[in-house]
């Protein structure tokens, strides 16, 4: 009698741990690489066309004032992955992976907080950046890594800059053999055969639109020439800003402006990202079919990021390296168990915010030393209060400060930004040295980041420092006490 009751407490016991896995909410992890607000619920711009993540954002919460914590790929994505900024790890540019410096070697990132409470994780496609941690001691379960692959056999634009990845257009080739396709495949075969009595964090990391910008042709036609609009510009919208701001993206790869119109390509840019775009759209909703038909979406939160913002012609640029809004503004959205439905959250959020919210969301013990604040309230009610702005920080000691209605950009060399983002949301008039806003400048100074380590070991190009007034810049090639550049159109 006694080996029986011994068995039927063992089977007891293991179904109530079966049950209690089961219940312990999934996690599917949607990142897009430099994914500015041209999406539907955003309005970023009026043809943007992404039905799927429209849909997404009205079962769950979606936030209209997110923002990157750095506007590049590497820092952005260890600060999310971290719940930490940049000013606490040192690392602003492309290198190094943070697992290289001793003091990171075993920080124990979002998804091994999940493996390390029950959690199968597993990892497709660009989550960090590049190649790094693409490696069994951060996922369980590895697939194919990011790509923008195919390439037409030359270059579609004949940019200044001669780098590969700075191109756009359509050339003959299919949707199936492109990256980003390869990669929600592998995310459906997981979920097509996920088990069911453990709980998993999935990633899938989507490239586009990240440059080049090639679409087939199916997706151009969704955006007809005739029909598309320039972003909104306002002519020498930079001769307010201070002369430090060129600083940011000086070395950037992608041609500003000036080539854009001059040869003829900004529509086709225009019109490149939004095929994109909407591409990307489409592989999101074959993942989120996948998770509905295996029976998932019950209980599963949903989570839809991108790294930082993008300009296309804003400020008199393209790319990203920028502290306004059309470099540091992402989507990002949370749906499923615990998130109330078709919200819409104009309080301001951080990228880092992310790893606090889902460790609450999901029951996992808190974690000490996470500088992210947990979106919890906004996301059982989207008007409750929030303290905190939205901070990105971008090369060492330029601080943007994003709070409900405000943006305010401190540069290294003092100099200042602030805009009026109810009144001027395009940030084309800056308000900084007006007497009658100086309570403003002071009440978004106190958020400025209290640590601001310099540049970590191993740090490569667009690393900036300034001191005892010159710019130095850390890294590969880049000259030493170089001289400010020349502000053109």
């Amino acid at each position: 009698m006694s080996t029986i009751k011994s068995c039927f407490g063992f089977l007891l016991l293991l179904t109530l741990s079966f049950t209690s896995a089961a219940e312990k909410p999934n996690v599917l992890f949607i990142a897009i690489d430099d994914q500015n607000d041209w999406i539907g619920y955003l309005g970023g711009h009026p043809n943007a066309k992404t039905p799927n993540i429209d849909g997404l954002a009205e079962k769950g919460t979606a936030f209209t004032n997110a923002h990157c914590q750095s506007p590049l790929c590497n820092p952005s994505r260890t600060s999310l992955m971290l719940s930490k900024r940049p000013g606490s790890t040192g690392i602003y540019g492309l290198a190094p992976w943070f697992r290289e410096l001793p003091e990171f070697e075993k920080e124990v990132s979002l998804p091994q907080h999940f493996a390390a409470n029950g959690y199968t994780t597993y990892s497709a496609g660009k989550i960090y950046h590049g190649g790094y941690g693409r490696k069994k001691a951060e996922w369980d379960h590895v697939g194919p890594g990011a790509s923008g692959k195919p390439f037409p056999k030359q270059k579609l634009v004949n940019t200044p800059q001669p780098h590969r990845l700075v191109d756009w257009g359509t050339f003959p080739h299919k949707d199936e053999d492109k990256g980003d396709w390869k990669v929600a495949s592998w995310t459906v075969d997981q979920l097509d055969a996920m088990p069911k009595e453990k709980p998993f964090f999935l990633s899938c990391g989507f490239f586009l639109p990240h440059v080049p910008c090639y679409a087939t042709q199916k997706w151009f036609d969704m955006h007809p020439e005739e029909e598309t609009a320039f972003p909104l510009i306002q002519r020498d919208d930079r001769k307010d800003t201070p002369h430090f701001s060129w600083y940011m993206h000086w070395k950037l790869p992608e041609p500003r402006l000036e080539f854009l119109e001059d040869a003829g390509e900004w529509k086709n840019l225009v019109r490149s990202y939004l095929a994109c775009t909407s591409f990307v759209d489409s592989q999101v909703k074959r993942v989120l079919d996948a998770l509905e038909e295996n029976g998932f979406a019950d209980n599963t939160v949903v989570v839809l990021w991108s790294d930082h913002g993008w300009h296309i012609g804003e400020k008199e640029i393209t790319g990203k390296n920028t502290l306004w809004d059309d470099g540091t503004r992402v989507p990002l959205i949370f749906a499923g168990p615990g998130v109330t439905p078709n919200q819409v959250c104009g309080k301001p959020a951080e990228l880092l915010d992310i790893y606090p919210t889902l460790t609450e969301l999901c029951g996992l013990p808190k974690r000490e030393g996470l500088e992210g604040h947990s979106l919890m309230p906004q996301l059982k009610d989207s008007n409750a209060k929030r303290i905190h702005p939205a901070i990105t920080t971008h090369n060492h000691d330029n601080h943007g400060i994003r709070s409900e209605d405000w943006r305010y950009i401190i540069y290294a060399d003092g100099s200042e930004e602030l805009y009026d983002m109810k009144a001027d949301p395009n940030e084309w008039k800056n308000l900084a040295g007006e007497e009658k806003y100086a309570e403003v400048v002071a009440e978004h100074r106190k958020f400025i980041p209290k640590e601001n380590r310099k540049p970590a070991e191993g740090s490569r190009s667009r690393i900036m420092i300034y001191e005892d007034g010159k710019v130095n810049w850390e890294g590969e090639d880049v000259p030493e006490g170089a001289p400010v550049p020349e502000i053109t159109r």
